[in-house]
């Protein structure tokens, strides 16, 4: 069987359970070795097939799951943060149902809420936000038109924004479409990795603070009132006058 595992972070003790137990059974193992924690991989049985796909192709990839797979093996996947957020995996699965081949996935913690733990915040703060957008800024890979910066910034919702660390300084103009330059932001870099960085500043200042901090890659930018969490109002669902299903 094929299992797709989200690795969580950064910190190794945050895999779920259930990903935890996936890899202790793998008989095959294919990493994204340039993302995780290689402390994960110490729930390995001893002597797995271990495979680092950071120097593989999807071609190479899909090779050796559908040759483990044949072989009756149990193959994990395992990818950063959390699967369904930039986790490239649609085509391997894809892939997969074009062979005839059984997969199922478990969840990880993404980045953005390793982050928020981290700094002990509140995406979803009453009478600030309800929304959380999670989003990156186009490079190398583009955006749809619709998802750019500017207009997802006109929300003046929480943002977290991934895999755009080297591009501060247009990130920090675009974002200026919705929040003013004073407006509160933060960068986690590798955020619950032990080698963790965070830093609280501004829209306006991230590239500035990030240079000075020496952070240019795999960091995640939380942009929005709800970093510094002030004047937010009281939740109603603890609120003596407010009556509940199980609280009058």
């Amino acid at each position: 069987m094929i299992y797709f595992v989200g690795a969580g972070p950064g910190a190794a003790d945050l895999i779920t359970v259930r990903g935890m137990r996936l890899i202790e059974d793998a008989d095959v193992i294919i990493y994204a070795g340039s993302l995780i924690n290689p402390e994960i991989l110490k729930y390995a049985k001893k002597n797995p097939e271990l495979f680092d796909s950071a120097y593989m192709t999807l071609e190479e990839v899909m090779d050796v799951m559908l040759r483990a797979d044949k072989e009756g093996k149990n193959v994990v996947r395992l990818h950063s943060g959390e699967l369904s957020i930039y986790g490239a995996v649609r085509e391997q699965m894809d892939a997969l149902d074009e062979n005839g081949r059984e997969y199922s996935s478990c969840p990880g913690v993404s980045a953005c809420f390793g982050a928020a733990a981290d700094l002990n915040m509140e995406f979803t703060l009453p009478e600030v936000t309800q929304t959380l957008i999670i989003t990156r800024m186009e490079g190398r890979t583009p955006v749809p038109g619709k998802e750019s910066i500017e207009r997802l910034a006109e929300h003046g919702a929480s943002m977290a924004i991934y895999l755009s660390t080297g591009m501060l300084k247009e990130l920090s103009h675009r974002l200026m479409a919705g929040y003013d330059a004073a407006s509160p932001a933060a960068i986690v870099y590798k955020a619950t990795f032990p080698e963790e960085k965070k830093i609280i500043c501004t829209v306006g200042t991230l590239a500035e603070e990030a240079g000075r901090a020496g952070i240019t890659k795999t960091a995640v930018v939380l942009v929005g009132d709800a970093v510094t969490h002030s004047d937010y109002a009281r939740s109603k669902l603890y609120d003596p006058d407010f009556k509940t299903e199980y609280r009058n």
